[in-house]
């Protein structure tokens, strides 16, 4: 691998999976080839403060931009070239490809030789506004690849590029760290904390927002309560949408089975999923398509903890189950759609069991870090 810049608005301690997907990779390559360009997270004492705690543990160099929002701008492309000379490096990963990407055309007249954008879910919609299809057409000309998640993604961002841009498109989704999700997580301990030992549990471990559908899945509730009156909602994470939510729950009169978490610490989340017996979040796309799901990788991080899924049908989202076998999609905005599988889940122990081990299975052999990390060197 060539010595690389990865340059990036997306990096922690900025919470997110775009950012965790960086991170993990990062981790992964060599860190006497590597430098990251990021922003700030937060401005204030608290996030200066944890910013620089977490880049002091980085086994790599990374160097904070002043602003908290990463541009293109014509200082943040100097500061970008600059670092690229100052270090040596030859090789640029841009950690989302719009709109950082834009600056590879100036990045390779400094000296880059392989410039590699990485793409998500927002760049699908952006290939569906003219304006920025137009940018996205620019990045994919001056990059050597973009990286897609899934078909979903890619079908659409290639229609914003040329065939040959297009042609050197690659996959390249995030992964799981298989050593830290796994059927013994800890599950046990936080139902005994949250006294829902005895209590069949369905769990989301999300952002609060209406995409991820945390709203489908409490309208769903009554019904899932009439065949399985014990059962509990377990809503992990925090986010704009949660008033919204606990305001839908009392409306519903579900509110006694709905629990929120609120935000949850990264290093506890493995026995949060581990605490449920079903993983849902039945995700829809919204804003006529410009609002859609990536992949959704916390249905991949609920597989290897051994649970079944059922998730929703939005963008790439059904690229992270095997239908039928690790779980199910629904359509994200039908209650009852998802209260039937969740049912037919909660009242079969053998079928989540069997579809908890496909899950395991299906993550050992394809959604492993380290076999994407070497994609990415290759790429670089």
């Amino acid at each position: 691998m060539d010595k690389t810049l990865i340059v990036t608005n997306d990096f922690p301690p900025r919470p997110g999976g775009i950012q965790a997907f960086l991170h993990n990779m990062a981790l992964r390559l060599d860190p006497e080839r590597l430098v990251v360009y990021a922003s700030t997270w937060k401005r204030g004492r608290e996030g200066v403060e944890a910013t620089a705690a977490f880049d002091a543990e980085q086994p790599f160099a990374v160097v904070r931009d002043r602003t908290t929002m990463l541009l293109p701008t014509p200082r943040v492309t100097r500061r970008a070239v600059g670092l690229l000379k100052e270090h040596g490096c030859t090789s640029v990963w841009f950690g989302a490809a719009a709109p950082l990407g834009l600056m590879a055309p100036a990045l390779r007249r400094a000296g880059a030789r392989r410039l590699v954008a990485t793409t998500h879910g927002h760049e699908a919609g952006w290939a569906q506004l003219p304006g920025a299809r137009q940018l996205l057409g620019r990045i994919g000309e001056g990059t050597d690849t973009l990286t897609y998640l899934g078909e979903y993604t890619r079908s659409r961002i290639a229609a914003a590029l040329t065939p040959e841009a297009a042609g050197r498109m690659v996959q390249l989704p995030p992964g799981v760290d298989e050593k830290t999700f796994h059927p013994d997580s800890g599950g046990d301990a936080v139902r005994e904390r949250l006294g829902l030992s005895d209590r069949p549990v369905v769990v989301c471990v999300s952002r609060l927002v209406p995409r991820k559908g945390q709203d489908t899945l409490i309208q769903a509730m009554p019904a899932i309560l009439a065949e399985v009156p014990d059962a509990v909602l377990l809503i992990v994470g925090g986010g704009p949408y949660e008033n919204d939510l606990r305001r839908i729950a009392r409306s519903a009169g579900v509110a006694e089975s709905v629990r929120f978490t609120g935000a949850v610490p990264w290093e506890e989340l493995p026995a949060h999923y581990g605490a449920g017996d079903v993983f849902a979040m039945p995700c829809r796309t919204r804003r006529r398509g410009l609002d859609v799901e990536g992949l959704g990788i916390v249905y991949l991080e609920a597989s290897a903890t051994g649970l079944p899924v059922v998730a929703g049908d939005s963008g790439g989202a059904p690229d992270a189950v095997l239908d039928g076998e690790t779980g199910w999609v629904v359509r994200g905005d039908r209650p009852e759609e998802s209260a039937d599988r969740i049912v037919t889940l909660l009242q079969d122990p053998e079928l989540r069991r069997r579809m908890g081990e496909r899950g395991r299975e299906w993550v050992e052999d394809k959604w492993r870090w380290d076999l994407l990390a070497e994609q990415l060197k290759t790429l670089l």
